[in-house]
């Protein structure tokens, strides 16, 4: 005689202290992509032409580095391309792209809003698909931190429904689940600085045959441009923009997803617009209203509230088993 039971395992310990310094650090980076890029479309450039560039650059500089420093890290395994390929046409050029869409259609708050609503997309594939129980305090964290950052992008202002917009803002928090994601499976099997390579090299050919680097005009690209009281040239601002809101950005996050699970490294990375907006107050002028403020408070509140859940043991439910059971007597 047999009965079906369900196993519930504990997860191995993570290391979440480093992990979350890591994705810290990532969203503080990838945050300055606000600031640096935008004195460049003032100038001149698309948000298409500032994306190839940033991407560009990013694969070029690192395909250098690794192939010089350290060339074994580009070999690849047959088995891992088709998740690696994926990770770079959805995960790094996908969010970019179907991000810009949006912004061109809606408001930016509403663009930033439905793009960081990939945490909730990634708990839910976790606990659906992996079948793992996470914390209820998790679930509370996360949407705290949704909460927080509505009051932040300030969603309410000047909100257009755009069916085509809020698509591709819905397809750009798809496509940023997927990083999360993917990037978890990969990070396990790849370094990370030869998956961050990679990644930028297959994001870059997409980028390249929506806007081909070539076409940018050399004469904006010289021209200065006003970046917090100082006039720089537009090329010092994407070089930046290249080196550390992308290859950094994107080396830190992977490397955290090496400590921390996907869902925990997907809200951790809500500290984005808050520092985003604080950057943009500081060198732009942006000046941040009272409930911009409250919504940074809630937002770190929920984000903290996660982080904490994530030192909780975390249970995974298992296929169920059949298991002998002998009759009583």
């Amino acid at each position: 005689m047999t009965v079906e039971t369900t196993t519930r395992v504990t997860s191995p310990p993570t290391r979440t202290g480093r992990g979350t310094v890591l994705i810290i650090l990532a969203s503080v980076c990838s945050a300055t992509s606000g600031p640096l890029a935008k004195p460049a479309m003032d100038a001149g450039l698309s948000p298409q032409q500032v994306t190839s560039f940033r991407i560009g650059l990013a694969a070029l500089v690192l395909l250098a580095v690794v192939a010089v420093t350290r060339p074994a890290l580009l070999r690849v395994r047959r088995s891992d391309w088709k998740l690696l390929a994926g990770y770079g046409l959805v995960g790094v050029a996908g969010v970019q792209v179907l991000y810009f869409a949006a912004v061109a259609r809606i408001p930016i708050g509403i663009a930033m809003l439905l793009e960081f609503t990939a945490p909730i997309l990634v708990a839910l594939w976790v606990r659906f698909v992996r079948r793992t129980v996470l914390p209820a305090r998790m679930w509370v964290g996360t949407v705290l931190a949704m909460v927080g950052l509505a009051m932040v992008a300030q969603v309410w202002q000047g909100l257009r429904l755009d069916a085509i917009g809020l698509l591709a803002g819905v397809g750009a928090a798809l496509c940023a689940a997927a990083f999360f994601i993917s990037g978890e499976r990969l990070a396990a099997q790849i370094a990370p600085l030869g998956l961050v390579t990679w990644g930028m090299i297959v994001g870059a050919v997409l980028i390249f045959v929506l806007a081909p680097p070539w076409t940018i005009p050399l004469d904006i690209l010289r021209d200065g441009t006003d970046f917090g009281g100082w006039h720089v040239p537009v090329w010092t601002l994407l070089v930046a923009c290249a080196m550390i809101s992308t290859a950094l950005a994107y080396l830190l996050s992977i490397s955290a997803l090496r400590d921390l699970p996907a869902n925990v490294v997907s809200v951790l990375g809500l500290v984005e617009p808050i520092v985003a907006t604080a950057l943009a107050w500081l060198l732009l002028g942006q000046a941040l209203t009272a409930v911009q403020v409250t919504g940074a408070v809630v937002l770190l509140a929920g984000a903290t509230v996660v982080q904490l859940a994530a030192k909780a043991p975390v249970v995974a439910d298992l296929p169920l088993a059949n298991q002998p059971v002998h009759p009583a007597g």
